[in-house]
């Protein structure tokens, strides 16, 4: 049988709100039209300092990714970070602005991609009233992988983000970064045992700045990053693998053994060979399988400065 309903009389929604500290709204005397409320943060005043950086950040949003893998378009989430500087005379930012600009764009129906972003900062900064603006997006990004014996598909993702600075008189600095997960091989643990070798999962994050000459239309720098990593990896991480497949990986693995330090160098060389990566730091970190600890290498390396 069902319970009877509870006969507990409460009071109503508003006395239950009045008894846990709500009180009855006050006299009002403050303008409630926009143009008529003060606005603080265009006083006009020597406030002491230039501030070089000021804006909002963990914004997340949804984004459209055009790549040129599988699937070639996709809705993912972006975390955003907006700013610009502000003159020694000026008391702040509006802070609205930054998210209205980014829903005008979302409504747009825009691709979340460097030439967009270029625009998107140009733009910020003149609706700032400042001489720059910046943008950072991060956000996952997906490709479809194939076992490589099976061809089943799954989806793996790497962690990526675009940073482009807009600045009036010098114009766009644009940097990428790209962060994919690996297997390596110890190469002293096979060169020592008698038999197999200890692997272990490795992560490998690029990040490099574009020059003026990269060509979004011809390159996409996703997949350029990711196989920069991958190829030079032990092999690579499947999301679907098949009796077949793991010993096509476990063996690959075994050919091809690298150390952090190795890793570092291999993919540094793929990244100096770009024509338009014009700076980069490579990091290698790898979860070591038989430590508490973890390995890591890391490279920095200015082509300008040659």
């Amino acid at each position: 049988m069902d319970k009877p309903m509870p006969t507990r009389h409460l009071p109503n929604k508003t006395e239950r709100h009045h008894l846990f500290g709500s009180v009855s709204p006050g006299p009002k005397s403050k303008p409630t039209e926009k143009n008529k409320m003060k606005d603080l943060q265009n006083v006009k005043k020597d406030f002491l300092f230039h501030i070089d950086v000021v804006g909002i950040s963990n914004v997340k949003h949804p984004i459209t990714v055009k790549s040129s893998l599988q699937p070639m378009t996709q809705t993912t989430i972006g975390t955003f970070f907006f700013s610009s500087s502000i003159a020694q005379s000026a008391k702040g930012t509006n802070m609205s602005r930054f998210t209205e600009q980014l829903q005008l764009y979302y409504e747009d129906g825009c691709v979340t991609d460097i030439k967009t972003l270029k625009k998107f900062t140009k733009e910020l900064a003149d609706r700032l009233e400042q001489n720059d603006a910046e943008i950072k997006v991060s956000f996952p990004w997906f490709y479809e992988r194939k076992g490589p014996q099976s061809n089943l598909k799954g989806m793996n993702h790497a962690d990526v983000s675009i940073h482009v600075q807009y600045h009036k008189e010098t114009g766009y600095t644009v940097k990428v970064s790209l962060s994919v997960l690996i297997t390596t091989l110890c190469p002293c643990s096979k060169e020592i045992s008698e038999y197999s070798a200890h692997n272990q999962r490795g992560e490998v994050l690029m990040e490099v700045s574009l020059s003026d000459t990269y060509d979004e239309d011809q390159y996409d720098w996703k997949q350029l990053l990711l196989e920069a990593a991958e190829s030079n990896a032990s092999a690579r991480i499947h999301p679907v693998l098949k009796r077949p497949d793991e010993k096509i990986v476990t063996e690959l693995a075994y050919e091809n053994p690298r150390f952090v330090e190795d890793m570092v160098r291999l993919v540094a060389a793929d990244l100096y060979e770009t024509s338009f990566i014009t700076q980069f730091e490579v990091t290698c970190r790898n979860e070591e399988s038989i430590h508490m600890h973890d390995a890591i290498a890391s490279i920095s390396y200015n082509k300008l400065e040659e």
